[in-house]
């Protein structure tokens, strides 16, 4: 192979927003706001999005909903993942409720979690085995794209770590993914398990870090350069505002900052980053994650902060006002911001679940959404009440508008049912 043919590796993001963001403990997101997440993931060039749980009933209606907004290329070309647990009853409930197409699943692989979270109840060998059937399960059933989840990876036993990994690839899987699932690695360890298991193995790596240490952007980037240094395909899990259990995951601004412009990744050939990736998104998509969340995004966070381009000092005004280069390292505009946002200050009509149609209709109008008649108005009138107790917060412009272009795919999304009605 010559040098110009000569593959090279890249850097994806996969956001697990929708699957582990959620978790985060007395906070959630609404059916329809994750739909609207995963629009604009699609948006922001990110690979894959870790939409939820296909063998969780509750979930059903929006996994597929989403899956027809896949195949009507509303969300396209990002992948629609679910995660689902390493043991074969888990596939089949994933194929039998929904059309997923691609899955991560699932098991924990440290001694820890062995002895004291299973109880004894399988060692590493039936670890192996429950994955291993699995992932040819999922296989046959027409499954693509496999990731298989080594939790709490970061305290495996790295022998014991590569055999399972070299188990997964013989099985079918696509990439590993190393679960820092503690926060447990710094950037250093993570490197040298990682560039370990990649060189034994030769599998691409997914990277899923917490930041119980602070230290989870750092951590993850480590992670992805070990994977590249040892020449396979980096993948690297992140959450909006690194949202998550305890504290947090790793930041999607923050990495994807981390990842271009930190001084051993910036106008280097070797870590090349998924071109599709879109920083335009970041500022819309961070400001909608804390409104649907609920969470105020810290006036100092990487990026989308309010205070990530203000300057006070006298020497730090006056150089950034010479070359915005002496204090910055990346443009505001690149991330989205700068543009004036306008705020109602008088009157302010807004469509919720006891709204009347002449309300419903002067909110739409400010859309510049027109309906065909008056039972159109109504039936679209109708699922606005329903996103609204759905959501339980004033509806967005990007909520109302998908609303409007997609009732029906609206309507499957807010339909909850009982389990017997999946017998």
């Amino acid at each position: 192979m010559t040098r110009k043919n000569k593959k090279r590796n890249m850097i994806r993001i996969i956001d697990v927003t929708n699957r582990d963001g959620v978790q985060t403990s007395r906070l959630g997101l609404a059916k329809l706001q994750k739909t609207i997440v995963n629009i604009y993931l699609n948006k922001m060039g990110i690979f894959q999005s870790e939409f939820g749980f296909p063998f969780t009933l509750h979930e059903t209606n929006y996994l597929n909903a989403n899956l027809e907004l896949a195949r009507k290329k509303v969300i396209y070309p990002m992948r629609l993942s679910g995660w689902i647990r390493a043991v074969e009853s888990d596939v089949r409930k994933a194929v039998k409720y929904t059309d997923v197409k691609y899955l991560n699943m699932s098991i924990s692989t440290s001694d820890q979690m062995i002895r004291h979270k299973f109880g004894g109840k399988i060692d590493q060998k039936g670890v192996i085995r429950s994955m291993v059937k699995s992932v040819k399960l999922a296989e046959k059933k027409g499954i693509k794209g496999i990731g298989v989840n080594a939790e709490d990876a970061s305290r495996t036993d790295l022998a014991y770590l590569i055999e399972f990994a070299q188990a997964a690839k013989a099985a079918g899987a696509k990439r590993v993914r190393y679960c820092d699932t503690l926060g447990y690695d710094d950037p250093f360890t993570i490197y040298d398990r990682v560039a370990a298991l990649a060189t034994a193995v030769k599998i691409p790596i997914e990277l899923h870090c917490h930041n119980d240490l602070g230290m989870v952007v750092a951590v993850t980037v480590a992670g992805a350069k070990a994977a590249i240094d040892s020449g396979v395909d980096a993948y690297i899990n992140t959450t909006i505002n690194g949202m998550g259990e305890r504290a947090g995951n790793a930041d999607l601004v923050s990495c994807i900052l981390a990842l271009k412009y930190s001084s051993g990744f910036v106008n280097n050939p070797k870590y090349r980053l998924d071109p599709r990736t879109n920083l335009k998104m970041a500022w819309r998509i961070a400001r909608y994650a804390s409104y649907a969340f609920g969470v105020p995004i810290p006036v100092n966070q990487v990026g989308v902060g309010d205070n990530a381009f203000a300057h006070e000092s006298g020497i730090h005004a006056d150089g950034a006002l010479k070359d915005r280069r002496n204090y910055e390292l990346y443009d505001f505009e690149e991330l989205g911001r700068g543009e004036p946002e306008i705020i109602e200050t008088g009157r302010n009509i807004t469509a919720g679940e006891y709204s009347g149609i002449k309300g419903f209709r002067n909110v739409y109008n400010k859309l510049e959404v027109k309906f065909k008649n008056d039972k159109e108005a109504t039936d679209i009138l109708e699922l606005v009440r329903y996103a609204n107790v759905h959501t339980q917060k004033p509806l967005v412009r990007d909520e109302l508008l998908f609303i409007a272009h997609y009732p029906d795919i609206a309507r499957k999304i807010f339909t909850m049912l009982p389990p017997s009605e999946f017998e």
